[in-house]
């Protein structure tokens, strides 16, 4: 998710760079919602994962 975020920021600032404002735009508010959806990913695996350790 993290990569696919960056990808997309990265996509915004060439696209705001040579003028593609609209395309700008789109990109950064994808890039965002990646970002937070893979934080919550992030945080909800870290919350079911760490109850399995003591389990082999």
């Amino acid at each position: 998710m993290f990569s696919w975020a960056l990808t997309f920021l990265l996509v915004a600032l060439i696209a705001g760079a040579f003028g593609f404002f609209g395309l700008a735009g789109t990109a950064a508010s994808i890039a965002k919602i990646l970002f937070v959806v893979g934080l919550i990913l992030f945080v909800i695996s870290l919350i079911t994962g760490g109850s399995k350790r003591g389990v082999v």
